[in-house]
């Protein structure tokens, strides 16, 4: 094991222990205050050309297992840690060729983040193989996250079939969809066929619903998949969840930005305006909707009131900004999938 660091755009150097792969990782650093789910975090695609600080003490206590991936290969770049537990989750980063430090103090490091915001940054496993002042330059030549749109590195080629039957049909439009949510829709009793992100509104219409999965990256460039969601409106009932809210908001004019440090985390709390409830959610995004009293913004931020769901009757959409599949996360918004599957086998408008 080397002594290895990370280093912010500002040029502020947390200091580390290596525990996985050699070499370096360059991309934006963030934090997520998750108290578990370590492995979903790293194979979840939302988490790509970002190097990962959990804010738990002690990562890795409860080892790995296939089953909780959420693709086939991690997107996360970097694993920062205070402390890696046992050897087997830092063998799995490393056999994925994972940079990961631990060792780092994670509290001044998250401090950081939330007041100066989500940074370039590099994590270096050995400082002599490449030392601060050269690492600086290469820091500052990387591009940042607004203004990139990073679906296409995660999204397939072309469509397949995930499950066959079912009382309803769904086509998942995947921008970076997670595994947990394709098992929740086949769980509930939908034949799923999943769609990249260039499908035609056309071949979408003729489904029983279609679900905007989450991805990575900034909404704003997707201005082909907008049009093709503006020309799927009205036509067959479309849930989005995070970057698929993203995009059905700005394809019914909402307006998007990118937030200072993101939410990331299992424990946001969001309005439910039609009830009044405040739900747990756990969430992971870096954008998101502006602020809006409009009638259709079903749920609201309660850290920044943004928006955190849609509710358009006239149009038969919802979606929700947070993750109701919870891999890892509270079970509060549990029910939104099932309840979807549910009212589309029943021919209940939505």
């Amino acid at each position: 094991m080397s002594a290895g660091y990370l280093l912010l755009e500002d040029g502020v150097v947390f200091r580390g222990r290596s525990v996985a792969a050699d070499g370096a990782a360059f991309g934006e650093a963030v934090f997520t205050t998750a108290m578990t789910g370590y492995q979903e975090t790293v194979t979840d695609p939302s988490y790509a050309e970002q190097l990962v600080c959990f804010t738990a003490p002690m990562v890795g206590n409860y080892g790995v297992d296939p089953i909780r991936d959420e693709s086939d290969r991690p997107h996360a770049k970097a694993v920062l840690m205070r402390r890696c537990s046992g050897f087997e989750w830092a063998d799995w980063l490393a056999d994925r060729g994972i940079v990961a430090l631990d060792e780092i103090d994670t509290r001044a490091l998250v401090l950081r983040l939330r007041s100066e915001g989500a940074m370039r940054a590099v994590v270096v496993a050995d400082e002599g193989a490449l030392p601060v002042d050269r690492a600086l330059e290469q820091v500052l030549a990387q591009p940042g996250m607004e203004g990139r749109g990073l679906v296409d590195q995660v999204s397939p080629a072309e469509s397949y079939v995930y499950s066959e039957t079912g009382r309803v049909r769904i086509a998942l439009v995947d921008y970076g969809t997670k595994r947990s949510i394709l098992r929740r829709l086949e769980a509930a009793g939908a034949a799923v066929t999943v769609h990249p992100p260039t499908v035609d509104a056309d071949e979408l219409a003729g489904y029983d619903g279609v679900l905007l999965a989450n991805g990575p990256g900034d909404p704003e460039p997707l201005r082909d998949e907008v049009e093709q969601i503006e020309r799927l409106l009205g036509r067959t009932p479309v849930l989005g969840i995070c970057l698929g809210h993203q995009l059905l908001g700005l394809a019914t004019g909402h307006a998007t930005y990118k937030l200072p440090f993101g939410h990331r985390g299992a424990n946001h709390p969001v309005l439910e305006r039609s009830t009044g409830r405040v739900l747990v959610t756990s969430q992971n995004h870096g954008f998101a909707v502006r602020a809006s009293d409009a009638v259709e913004a079903a749920y609201i931020s309660l850290y920044d009131g943004t928006v955190e769901g849609f509710d358009f009757p006239e149009l038969r959409a919802r979606s929700v900004q947070f993750h109701p599949e919870a891999s890892p996360g509270t079970h509060d918004a549990y029910p939104i999938l099932e309840r979807w599957v549910d009212e589309l086998a029943a021919g209940v408008p939505v």
